[in-house]
């Protein structure tokens, strides 16, 4: 998985606008993953979730999917 972070706004018309420079790194049509932050200085707690979930996700590799399959078929049984 490859992440990208940037800073934006919100429109009137409820879009955000992914600036160009990291645009042109998605392929067309590739499924994305979206988290939207916002105010997090407001809340201490959970900059210390986001930083550690990301630590967590940059070590996990598309190959560590399979346990995540496995779980889903026993959830199914």
């Amino acid at each position: 998985m490859k992440a990208v972070e940037f800073e934006g706004t919100l429109s009137a018309n409820g879009e955000i606008a992914v600036p160009a420079e990291i645009a042109a790194q998605l392929p067309p049509g590739e499924p994305l993953h979206i988290v939207l932050r916002w105010d997090a200085a407001a809340d201490g707690d959970g900059i210390w979730r986001a930083m550690g979930r990301q630590r967590f996700e940059a070590a996990y590799a598309p190959a560590d999917d399979v346990y995540d399959q496995l779980m889903d078929e026993a959830s199914t049984r």
